[in-house]
């Protein structure tokens, strides 16, 4: 952008904000949330750092190096520090609330630092910021952050597909895990206010919403008053959303094997618009390993859990989760996580070398040799590769439904979901973005379908 263009965008009091959004998809929709806000203080988005007047990096602490990766951002963001010193840099998200004011120390190019639980509090510390002071606020404030969040934007439209985040963190302490740190204990959104968002973004032109949490099915969260309040699970709340014309399809996760309850299970069979795919984390397959995960459930009961989802749903499409390396796992216990994906039979899943989080109970033991755990880790991937490969090609010659989202790379192609969340690719047919048509599937490659529009689009 040249000179003239930004000095007529501050006398039109216009900001621009660059974020960079990093891991889960709870990030993302805090991102939308933080951007809302600082619209609210005249900052519009920008798709480059390179014109911005706020860059904002929304961190993720799950995966491997999260800091480094931090880090190594922020130095490369100093040039444009040097070049524009009005320039304000902040960090938000995971890494921000487990870091706090570290991050200043040893970046003081870092202007603010905004933990995920105070990010409503972002315009305030922008507008300190500009005044020449530097804050950290990673405290788990009393009041919730969503009552002092603007409303959604309204008239802008949408793509077809949204997250909304109902419920945020979580008191299950799994060995390994930062979250109940750095997104403290769980808290349940009222289901009035989620239906009220929800409402606004279908009018937007949304027609799928995934819903989001640390643990989404442990959702408890207050009942509208006008339906008798008390406090509703997850189901109640997915068979309320599913009540609302427009909205075409639901999903939700991360969920824990513990919380999957009777009625959500039973929701899954009986709710339309409940997509036939779950990702249902377990993490390893051995009971040894899972007890000094503090994970709470057996293989056994994770396998039974998934025999009654599959008897509510027999179509349903599981996702798993699996560290590999855990400390003290032998090649008994990874034998046992092969035995049970080899029984569970995913049609996906994600899978990682165990690497220690600072603070976790986890971090204090020895860990498994680095080769030992690739060795495995590469194993367990080319079985779960394997299965994979299976279900996408058990999906040729079948008809599925696929919500559109955006063109694909060649020239009339467009790329959408299908029911079960696989991506699948169609040329002509005359699809749409935000459309939903009947697919056959006709071909599968390494992650993506191929199709054919077989109904009118609606």
């Amino acid at each position: 952008m040249d000179g003239d263009a930004k000095v007529g965008d501050a006398k039109a009091g216009v900001k621009k904000l660059f974020i960079k959004t990093y891991g889960c998809q709870m990030n993302v929709y805090d991102s939308e949330r933080m951007a809302e806000a600082m619209g609210a203080d005249g900052y519009v988005l920008t798709e480059t750092a390179d014109d911005a007047d706020m860059v904002l990096l929304n961190t993720c602490h799950i995966r491997e190096k999260a800091s480094e990766k931090l880090y190594s951002d922020l130095g490369r963001l100093r040039p444009l520090k040097v070049a524009n010193p009005a320039l304000k840099i902040g960090v938000a998200g995971c890494v921000a609330q487990a870091e706090g004011a570290e991050i200043l120390r040893r970046m003081p190019l870092v202007d603010l630092v905004v933990g995920p639980q105070s990010y409503h509090r972002l315009p305030a510390m922008a507008r300190a910021a500009d005044a020449g002071a530097k804050s950290v606020d990673t405290e788990f404030p009393a009041e919730d952050k969503f009552d002092h969040l603007p409303a959604r934007m309204q008239g802008a439209t949408r793509g077809p597909t949204a997250f909304l985040t109902v419920q945020e963190g979580c008191d299950k302490f799994c060995a390994f895990c930062v979250v109940p740190y750095t997104r403290g204990s769980e808290v349940s959104r009222p289901a009035a206010r989620i239906l009220t968002e929800a409402r606004g973004l279908v009018e937007k032109g949304v027609r799928e919403i995934t819903l989001l949490g640390q643990n989404v099915n442990a959702y408890h969260g207050d009942g509208p008053a006008d339906v008798g309040g008390g406090t509703w699970g997850l189901a109640q709340l997915v068979r309320a959303l599913a009540r609302i014309d427009g909205l075409e399809r639901i999903r939700y996760t991360t969920s824990h094997p513990n919380d999957m309850e009777d009625d959500l299970i039973a929701a899954h069979g009986e709710e339309a618009k409940l997509m036939p795919y779950l990702h249902l984390p377990v993490q390893s397959g051995s009971d040894r390993i899972l007890k000094a995960m503090a994970r709470k459930h057996t293989a056994e009961q994770y396998l039974r859990l998934v025999e009654r989802i599959r008897a509510a749903r027999p179509d349903m499409l599981l996702s798993g989760d699996f560290i590999v390396g855990f400390p003290g796992e032998t090649e008994a216990d990874f034998q046992a996580t092969m035995d049970l994906v080899a029984a569970v039979d995913y049609g996906m899943a994600y899978s990682f070398r165990y690497s220690a989080r600072p603070g976790t109970p986890a971090a204090e033991k020895p860990p498994v040799p680095a080769a030992e755990a690739d060795e495995r880790l590469q194993r367990l991937q080319a079985l779960l590769t394997q299965q994979q490969r299976a279900a996408q090609q058990g999906m040729v010659g079948r008809e599925v439904q696929v919500l559109f989202e955006k063109p694909g790379r060649e020239p009339g192609q467009m790329v959408g979901k299908s029911d079960y969340l696989h991506a699948v690719h169609v040329t002509g047919g005359d699809a749409r973005r935000g459309a939903i048509a009947k697919v056959r599937i006709t071909d599968s490659g390494p992650n993506s379908l191929g199709g054919a529009v077989t109904s009118a689009m609606w």
